[in-house]
């Protein structure tokens, strides 16, 4: 209950910075790409770019990464649990 006081900004008559904050977010199963290659088991685009200090990056396009912008593999899980069919956007080096 006291983390819920924090993340509103209240701490009661206590230092905010002895409670431990949580940051708390609500996160839906819903679909993000509703029509974009659904045939695709996975939508996963390339580009290659010639300045990248490594071979591939991969950044998020499922909004869900723990790393954002950088993809953590995280829309394994929305997929499943949507059904939707989301990938990373890799960066490639030439």
């Amino acid at each position: 209950m006291a983390s819920l006081y924090v993340a509103a900004g209240l701490s009661f008559g206590r230092p905010a910075e002895s409670l431990k904050a949580r940051r708390m977010v609500a996160v839906r199963a819903e679909s993000i790409n509703p029509d974009i290659r659904k045939s695709e088991e996975k939508v996963v685009d390339s580009v290659i770019v010639t300045d990248l200090a490594k071979p591939v990056t991969a950044y998020c396009r499922c909004w869900r990464s723990g790393t954002f912008p950088l993809c953590d593999g995280s829309h394994v899980k929305h997929n499943k649990a949507s059904g939707d069919n989301v990938g990373p956007l890799l960066l490639k080096a030439k």
